[in-house]
């Protein structure tokens, strides 16, 4: 049987490892944590909505029902030329014939990001967050500024949508709690028109729910530092606050940078459209980890990884296993795709090169998502 080595235990390393264990490969799936963290249901971790534990689960639960093996270890180098793969525990491995990068990405370093909270960051942070909104709701009143930075070599790594639900949910929260009036929320982002990417008509919405909800905004001004205090931008303005969640852009994994492997300016790794590595043969990467091709919107959502991980499985199965198929391409099928809850409701956003969509969903779109949190655990169980 040919073996596949997976690297990475988020949204595409676990989606890869079931799909290439469903074509018929031995499985091995290297992950640093022993749980799989489902990031788009961390939005309500900070606002006291869902514990830790349900936005979690145990990789090795995954792994018993799918038939893969786990081996909990951290990825320190890769060498696309030598074909090995260092890991901090076992040391220097020859590659199998096949491997998965699915390592997700770094995130760039401003100035004074310690000063900062992220709900993209390590899965502890959002534990943190809540502490700190715990803490500014007993005061009873404060600033708080939430934004999210760009990276103007990969526009594809911004990941601002995380942002918008858990700004709207921390609204909805503080409104419950009843003492919303006592604070002053304001948005900020570098670029001039944030969420452009989701369409005009996603865009024109988040407008007016930034007015009717009393949401300041600052956008078009340029990151220059963090302090204790607030965000200071490049024409020394300052956003005075208590409390900063921030989302930074992504760039490519550490771990990637200082490889061999081919790279775009931004780090990631360099992939043709059926997401095998360029000039690395049997080498694949999907998810956060490759550089994406494809129209100027193209985002890093977890729909796009699980979509390149079965695409890179029923691929390999075609080149390595002989199957009789066509080799699937990932560029065709990207689009922008979220429910994004606001607490009380949510907003269906869709885009593709087509068209866009975006539909108000009152209460029931809140339901929505948490019903999607359900389906996805289950999903990965039971399918």
């Amino acid at each position: 049987m040919h073996k596949v080595l997976i690297l990475g235990g988020g949204i595409g390393g676990v989606a890869a490892a079931i799909a290439f264990r469903k074509q018929g490969f031995e499985v091995e799936l290297v992950s640093e944590r022993n749980y799989l963290f489902i990031y788009p249901l961390a939005i309500w971790i900070p606002v006291g909505s869902m514990q830790f534990k349900n936005v979690s689960m145990p990789l090795s639960k995954l792994a018993r029902k799918h038939g893969f093996s786990l081996t909990i270890d951290k990825v320190i180098a890769l060498d696309g030329e030598r074909k090995t793969i260092t890991l901090e525990k076992a040391g220097v491995r020859d590659s199998p014939a096949l491997v998965v990068i699915a390592l997700g990405a770094s995130k760039l370093k401003h100035e004074g990001i310690e000063h900062t909270s992220s709900i993209c960051g390590k899965p502890e942070e959002s534990l943190l967050l809540k502490e700190k909104i715990e803490a500014l709701a007993a005061r009873g009143s404060g600033k708080i500024a939430f934004g999210f930075g760009g990276n103007p070599k990969d526009s594809s790594a911004v990941r601002g949508g995380p942002g918008f639900e858990l700004l709207f949910n921390l609204h909805h929260h503080l409104k419950k709690l009843g003492i919303r009036d006592r604070f002053e929320i304001t948005f900020f982002a570098p670029m001039a028109e944030p969420g452009a990417r989701m369409g005009k008509k996603a865009l024109s919405a988040m407008a007016t729910m930034f007015k009717d909800k009393n949401i300041n905004t600052r956008f078009g001004k340029k990151i220059s530092r963090f302090e204790g205090d607030g965000v200071v931008f490049e024409d020394q303005s300052k956003l005075d606050s208590d409390l900063c969640m921030f989302i930074p852009a992504g760039e490519g994994h550490e771990i990637i940078r200082k490889s061999n492997l081919p790279q775009n300016n931004a780090g990631f790794i360099r992939i043709d459209d059926y997401c095998r590595i360029v000039g690395v043969p049997g080498w694949y990467a999907v998810g956060d980890s490759a550089a994406l091709e494809g129209p100027e919107w193209k985002a890093k959502q977890g729909h796009v990884a699980e979509l390149m991980a079965n695409n890179a499985a029923g691929n390999a199965a075609i080149e390595h296993l002989g199957q009789q198929n066509t080799l699937k391409g990932y560029q065709a099928h990207l689009n922008v795709l979220c429910v994004m809850d606001m607490g009380d409701g949510a907003g269906f956003v869709y885009k593709n090169s087509l068209r866009e969509v975006f539909i108000p969903l009152p209460v029931v779109g809140h339901w929505l998502k948490k019903s999607w949190g359900h389906y996805y655990k289950l999903s990965k169980l039971w399918l």
